[in-house]
């Protein structure tokens, strides 16, 4: 039996593995792709780029992007199969579970992408291009509205936002979006991504590992904490309540979610980020009000707790201010993180070995087989 002061309680510190793909600094704040600073990939990158990035280890040239762009556009056509599957599942379903459960239908559909192995590039381009589809499908099928065919003329920021919303998204909502989704493309060994690569270390294929992921993220340790910043504003509704129900809280010990993290001992560099992007957006449509909200909760946050927003404080603020509802959040970010969970899981494939810890057993070791007549009630 391994001796309990071994053990790491959530494998925290843990190194499980080498990658080349993400790096955090989280004493200076620095998240790394791929030997690239995030502030400078949101600055001026594109979720293409950062996705080629990520799978290919290097940034596109012109001719590589364009490429990539009309592929990705011309595999967002969800198979016809897949269709009567989406529109049998409840509209009162969590768009989490309805992206679950079409991942894992897609693999049925499409065997020759599913397979396991480092030519699995395509399972990744293809879930890439599909995810956003499939929320579109099932939103609009959820409230009433007909389907939207798939648009080849869009990036991918402004088709996801299209395929949810149904309008050709502005400028500054497209590029909101864009850097949103470069900001969560990956992160290192969290949780889904994880949980990917233990199942691609079985040598089971992508789309089983990433429906893996998107269980993983639909926990709301993971996933979901924006939706309960806003939860957390529209209780607080005016600047004047911030500090009252700020310290309600922290007396009831509950979490303020949005703040702190496992690996950032400063502020997110994600957060910093967003909360320029909530400020902007808040402006085009003359509507501070969340980010002014945000901006209080933090001094109170800091000053009570000495706690740093993480990426989640602000991202549900710039989303709702796009028109889109709460539950959708975390599939965003699984339409993002997609191109991370791929790129993890064709980096284990190249170095393949079944990952499986060890337990610490503290149950007992010495009972015997008493019959069932002789056992008491």
């Amino acid at each position: 039996m391994a001796a309990a002061s071994n053990i790491q309680r959530g494998l925290q510190d843990v190194v499980a593995l080498e990658s080349q793909i993400c790096f955090i600094d989280g004493k200076e704040g620095r998240l790394i792709y791929r030997g690239y600073d995030i502030r400078e990939l949101a600055a001026q990158s594109t979720f293409e780029e950062v996705a080629s990035l990520l799978w290919y280890g290097r940034l596109p040239g012109t001719k590589a992007l364009a490429e990539l762009r009309r592929h990705l556009a011309s595999l967002r056509a969800l198979p016809p199969e897949l269709l009567p599957i989406l529109d049998s599942l409840p509209v009162e379903a969590h768009p989490m579970d309805v992206l679950r459960t079409a991942v894992s239908a897609l693999a049925v559909y499409e065997p020759s992408e599913a397979l396991a192995g480092p030519s699995s590039i395509g399972g990744a381009q293809r879930l890439t291009a599909a995810l956003p589809s499939i929320l579109g499908h099932f939103h609009r099928r959820r409230t009433g509205q007909p389907a939207l065919a798939a648009r080849p003329d869009l990036s991918h920021a402004a088709y996801l936002l299209y395929a949810l919303l149904g309008r050709d998204p502005t400028p500054l909502d497209v590029r909101a979006v864009d850097v949103a989704l470069i900001l969560h493309a990956d992160h290192e060994l969290n949780a889904s991504t994880f949980a990917a690569r233990v199942a691609a270390s079985t040598l089971s294929d992508l789309y089983s590992a990433v429906t893996s992921a998107i269980g993983t993220l639909k926990g709301p340790l993971h996933g979901g904490a924006n939706e309960r910043v806003m939860e957390l504003l529209d209780a607080i509704r005016t600047p004047e309540r911030v500090e009252a129900v700020v310290h309600d809280k922290l007396a009831r010990h509950e979490r303020i979610m949005g703040f702190g993290h496992r690996v950032y001992k400063v502020e997110d560099p994600r957060a910093t980020i967003l909360r320029e992007w909530s400020r902007k957006v808040g402006e085009e449509r003359h509507d501070l009000h969340y980010y002014e909200l945000l901006r209080a909760v933090e001094r109170v946050v800091l000053q009570e707790k000495g706690l740093y927003p993480n990426v989640d404080l602000y991202s549900g603020s710039v989303y709702t201010l796009l028109g889109i509802p709460h539950d959708l959040f975390t599939p965003i970010f699984a339409a993002s993180r997609v191109a991370g969970w791929t790129a993890h899981v064709l980096e284990e494939y190249q170095d393949l070995r079944l990952i499986r810890p060890t337990a610490a057993y503290v149950g007992a070791v010495d009972q015997r087989y008493v019959p069932i007549a002789e056992r008491p009630e």
